[in-house]
């Protein structure tokens, strides 16, 4: 098992980078498609500037994504999606504050982003794999 993993580590790195940022680039693009209902979401949610809030948000989850699919500066830009990832974590899914299933639902997902913030610090600690733009 081991030597198959080793022998296909660079097409299975290039994989769970498709995996791990395809969701962002579906809501991302959801997000840059109806940018008036993003900045509207960004206000119910109380994050700060819900105009900015939601550019960032845009560049993140699709133009990031985007670029860390395509290996493009994996390392730093897996680290600074780990900072955004946590951000949205306290911002969006704030369940020590909600009551019955809306706090199981928040809670789910505060922890799936801590979970996707695991495997964006092995993509940094792995860097891109040789199926990358830019292998860094």
């Amino acid at each position: 098992m081991n030597a198959m993993i080793e022998r296909n580590k660079d097409a299975l790195i290039l994989v769970a980078r498709v995996l791990l940022m395809v969701l962002f680039v579906l809501f991302g693009w959801a997000k840059l498609t109806n940018f008036g209902g993003t900045v509207g979401y960004m206000g119910s949610l109380g994050a700060p500037m819900p105009a900015v809030s939601a550019a960032i948000a845009v560049a993140m989850e699709f133009f990031v994504a985007i670029a860390l699919i395509l290996g493009v500066f994996t390392r730093p830009l897996a680290l600074v999606f780990v900072l955004y990832t946590f951000g949205t974590a306290l911002i969006g899914h704030h369940y020590w504050t909600l009551d019955g299933a809306e706090r199981m639902m928040n809670m789910i997902n505060f922890y799936k982003n801590i979970s996707i913030m695991g495997g964006l610090l092995l993509l940094a600690v792995t860097g891109p794999g040789k199926f990358a733009i830019h292998r860094s």
